[in-house]
Order: C-alpha cells, then structure tokens, then sequence
C-alpha cells in the first residue's frame, strides 16, 4: 500500500527545500556570467572539445522528514544509482512550448516550472526534443528555428536568446543532466507544416521521400546520414550535453494504402543478392554507428541513447523475440534494436513499453523480463506509458487501476539489470493522473540517487575533497573542504556528495542513500551548512566528489561533537 503525505505537510517541505537550495552549499568566487546573445545563427566553427563549464553553486537536499537516524532506517535500501527522467516534447507543443509563438519570458518560466516539478519529484535527467523535423530550438544550427517555438519556421525568438543554452544551464543547476533528443526521419511533419525557405526539402529534394503526407530523408542514401549525424555532431561540439537521444522513428510506421518509394536508391546502393528489408536495416544500423562514432570524436563522455517501439519481434517469427503479439520494430521500422546493444552501439536502450500488465498480447511484465535478458552491456532503462494511466479501456484495463503504474515501478526495481525509467511525457507527470506523480515524489523517489556510471565512458572516479572540517554556527553545523586537484584522467570534481550519520562511530553505509542530506553542484562549491542538523546531537558526516560521469571518489569524513 502507498502512503500520501497531506498536501499541506508537502508544501511545507517544498519551502524548507526551496530556502536551503538558495543558501546551504555555497562557493568563495561568485557565478561566471552568460555569454551575450547573438542575432544570427553562424556556422559552426571547429573546436576543441572542452570539458563543461562551471555551473552556479546550488544544493540539492532531501526534505528534512527524510534525514532519519539509523535505528528508523528499516525496510529494504532504495537504489542509490537510477536513471529518472521525462520527455519533454517540442512537436506540435505537446509539452513545451504550451503553444507556437508563447512570448520569451513565458518560455522561459514555463521550462523553469516544469524543471523544478520534475527536481521536486526526484528526477535526475531530462530528455527535451531540440529537433522535431528538421529545424532546429537551438541558436547555432544550420536548419531553421521551429515553427512550435516562434509560430514561423525559420523565426528567431525575439528578444533572442537559446532557448538550448538556457535549458541546460536549467537543467545543471539543479542537478540533472540533458540529453538532446532529435528526431532523425521527419523533414516536414505535415502537409500544413510552416516551411522556411532555406529548409533541406528545398536544398536537397533529392534527400526526400514522400509518405503518409510528411516529407521523410531517404535514408538508403549515404549523404543522407552524414548530414544527419553532422547535425548531430554539431550540438556535441556547441553544447554542454550530457548525452545524444534518439526515439523510434526511423523507416515510418506502415500507413494503409501509402507505398515508401526508394526502389532507386536501393537499386544503386544496395549489395548484390540483398534482400530490400535487409538493406533498409542495414541503413538503419549504418546509421547508428556513424551517430556513435560522431559523437565519441567530439566529446567521448558524451552519452548515446535510443528509445525505440517495445517489441523486437515477436516468438512466433523468431524464437529468440519475446512471448508477445504485436508490432515489429525489426520488421516494422526496420530497426535491429538487438543488434545495437549487443555490438555496444549505444550506452543505453529505453524500450517504449506502453502497455499494461494485463494487455494479454504484449504484457508489461512478459515485454520487460525479455530486455533484461537482452540489453547486452548497454544501461537498460524502461520507457513508462505515462500517458495512458487512468484510461483503461476494454482492450487493455489494467491502465484503468490505481494500482497498474506502482506495480510496473515495483517490478522494475526488483530486476536487476533494469536501471530507471523515462516516462511519457512530461505533460502527464503534471497532471498527475491516479497521483502518478505523488507516487513518485513520496515514495518511489523519496530520496535522492545519483546516475549510473557507465565505466566503458569513464572508470576513474576523481580524487576526494581535503582538508574537510566541521564547525558549529548560529546557522547550523558548517562544512568545508577542499578542492581536490585533478584526478590522472584530468577530470575535476563536478559536484560532492554530503552524507549525515547519527552518533559517535556509526557504520558509514555509504551505499544507502537514505543517508544523503545534501549534494553540493559545482567544483568549487566547497562549503555546506547543515540547517536541520539537532544541536544536542553528535554526528559523523561524509563528503565525497562526483565527477563528469557521476563517478564517486572515496571519502573524506569529520565527526561533529
């Protein structure tokens, strides 16, 4: 059974949260300032891939409910590494923008309401659409501003500003990381569709295929996909991204009585003797490894994700695929997803497993155990139906109980290889259906968890914090410590990790993080004042380093009266 806390008694924490986040963790030098905007898009220039700049000191803590002593801390330990994450559509304004032509400053504080939502929840990461059919929500791109952005393909904000830059710097402050998510397939997105100009259907119309009344790439041609994974390339280079997402559209889903006609790029492109749906796979693959690749030569810590349809294929065409009945996506969307996690082409794989336990051709449970088997050395994390709690129908009822998404997160954490959950989409989380989003904040991320390290990225965690010392003040119990130098990979503390124990010489379970009271963004943000902590207590704290990659340094520990 799941316990709500009383709305009131939320709020309250929400408070205590949002005055500590302004003032617990601070750093000696102030915030570097934002870079002044430009008018136009430049062509991007070549660079030298640096590490991501210093983010303004901000602290991330637990309620004060939650910082409990050892003896209450009874129950199985929450996972103290998961992925937790939205989507945040961009096409045709399904979560933001609210609507085409929304005036700057609304944008703005609509991205800033969604993010704190989503922090206050639990989330770690946020996964926002920046390319929704070949333009572009980012200043410096050669593809047109959107037309979900300013109401006109091709039109800048104004006043100007990224709305990209400003997203990430967002999302950091508050702890979580963002990955860019394009869409790879669409050129234009319906025949109404606002068309700039300078869009590629009118440079390169040779690129496109017409179907089901979108203009899609051609992917069978080779350019095709260079220009795609340049685009990519690109952001990598300009941006301080944490990763590079991809959903499930590559060769469209099948639409009754429309025939996709690349029989003449087949016939130029393919091997001899290659079957048509073998070469269009191979595209797709081809394809994949080349956005890998682009990726790994800009910036190697950068993560790669695909998020595509559910189902690989199903038993009764392969004995191999999953005990399921339904669409294909190696036969479908021409997408060998198997084959991407098995030959290590992404880092992580997020399967869009959109039914209910007790749809009786794709079952939730059925669909999950098979990826767990199947994930290979890729991060497996499970795309969540959101969208569909609270509307069960005849077909799939499960979606209709209150019960239904509680028990898909409760299966998840039981499976080992399954490391968190994105949910679709960011829109449903707010409106909360059947309190989806109340199950999550008081209960299945109650506390806090750091990301999961991917050791084939980076395995070397930074040194850990110095010097760190402990004193009582009017305000509190202060720490500080010092910045460790570089560890031998060069990469320097990204953020630290305070963690409260009561008593005199308590056992450090550093694997539970129901023991984290705070986590300090910035390098140099090397200062943190525990405001909840009981003065007729004695406590020992520990302090760890994160870097880049959220690999953890050993710790650095001072015991307190």
């Amino acid at each position: 059974m799941i316990y709500f806390l009383p709305k009131s008694f939320v709020a309250f924490l929400f408070l205590i949260l949002t005055v500590i986040l302004v003032d617990g963790c601070r750093r000696p030098q102030p915030a570097a300032t934002r870079k002044p905007p430009v008018a136009a898009k430049p062509t991007p220039p070549k660079t030298t891939p640096t590490k991501p700049k210093p983010v303004p000191p901000t602290i991330i803590v637990n309620p004060v409910d939650t910082v409990e002593t050892e003896i209450e801390l009874a129950g199985p330990v929450p996972p103290k590494r998961e992925f937790r994450a939205a989507w945040i559509a961009t096409v045709d304004n399904i979560d933001w923008p609210s609507k085409k032509g929304l005036p700057v400053a609304d944008q703005q504080r609509e991205i800033i309401e969604m993010f704190d939502q989503q922090q206050q929840m639990g989330l770690n990461a946020v996964v926002v659409q920046i390319r929704s059919a070949a333009d572009a929500f980012y200043a410096r791109s050669s593809e047109p501003w959107s037309e979900w952005l300013t109401g006109q393909q091709g039109l800048a904000p104004e006043p100007f500003y990224d709305p990209l830059e400003f997203m990430i710097e967002q999302a950091h402050q508050r702890g979580m990381e963002f990955h860019a998510w394009f869409n790879l397939d669409r050129a234009t997105f319906s025949k109404t569709a606002s068309i700039a100009p300078s869009n590629i259907i009118y440079r390169k119309p040779e690129w496109i295929l017409e179907y089901g009344g979108r203009k899609l790439f051609n992917l069978g041609i080779p350019a095709v996909r260079s220009y795609i994974a340049g685009i990519v390339a690109n952001v990598v280079r300009e941006y301080d991204v944490d990763g590079i997402h991809f959903d499930d559209y590559f060769y469209p889903y099948t639409v009754p009585g429309q025939v996709l006609r690349d029989d003449s790029t087949y016939q130029v492109n393919s091997y001899p003797g290659m079957k048509k749906a073998d070469w269009r796979r191979d595209n797709v693959t081809r394809l994949v490894k080349e956005l890998r690749d682009s990726i790994r030569a800009n910036k190697p810590w950068v993560k790669f994700g695909i998020s595509p349809f559910g189902i690989w294929k199903n038993q009764s065409n392969d004995p191999e695929g999953s005990a399921t009945n339904g669409g294909q996506s190696y036969y479908d969307l021409y997408a060998d997803t198997r084959k991407w996690v098995r030959d290590s082409l992404v880092d992580y794989i997020v399967p869009q497993v959109y039914f209910s336990s007790e749809f009786g051709r794709v079952p939730y449970k059925t669909l999950v155990e098979w990826w767990t088997r199947n994930a290979g050395r890729s991060h497996l994390y499970i795309g969540q139906g959101a969208y569909r709690v609270g509307r069960g129908s005849e077909r799939d009822p499960g979606w209709g109980r209150v019960t239904e998404f509680p028990n898909q997160m409760r299966f998840n954490r039981q499976q080992a290889v399954v490391q968190g959950s994105v949910f679709f989409s960011a829109k449903s989380l707010k409106t909360n259906p059947l309190s989806i989003r109340d199950s999550l904040q008081n209960n299945f991320y109650r506390y806090p968890a750091l990301l999961p390290t991917m050791p084939w990225l980076d395995s070397i965690p930074p040194l850990p914090p110095h010097d760190l010392k402990a004193a009582d003040t009017p305000e509190g119990i202060e720490l500080f410590w010092q910045q460790p130098t570089v560890a031998r990979d060069g990469d320097a503390p990204t953020s630290y990790v305070v963690y409260r124990f009561e008593g005199r010489r308590p056992r450090l379970q550093l694997h539970d993080p129901r023991f984290i009271v705070a986590r300090c963004i910035g390098g140099t943000t090397t200062r943190y004042v525990d405001k909840t902590a009981d003065p007729k207590k004695r406590y020992v704290y520990v302090v760890t380093a994160l870097d880049q990659l959220q690999n953890e340094s050993k710790e650095a520990v001072v015991q307190v009266r």
